[in-house]
């Protein structure tokens, strides 16, 4: 088999991305029962997660709105 000619390189986004990915992976598997983890890797995949995904906390909002779905669409047209 032939080696190939161009190499195929991920940004570091893409890169993280992946690596995010294949944590949840794991951890899913872990949680199913299929791996077996120790507890100082769960930790330490739960604190890369911690730096790669966003928190998901809730926002409150203060203010009124005073859009109405008649002016949003009259601005669309």
């Amino acid at each position: 088999m032939a080696a190939r000619t161009r190499k195929i390189r991920h940004d570091d986004q893409t890169r993280a991305k992946i690596q995010t990915s294949q944590l949840v992976n794991r951890l899913t598997d872990h949680i199913l029962g299929k791996v077996e983890i120790p507890p100082s890797a769960v930790t330490a995949a739960l604190g890369l997660l911690k730096k790669t995904l966003p928190d998901l906390a809730s926002v409150e909002h203060s203010g009124e709105m005073t859009f109405k779905h008649e002016d949003v669409l009259e601005q669309l047209e």
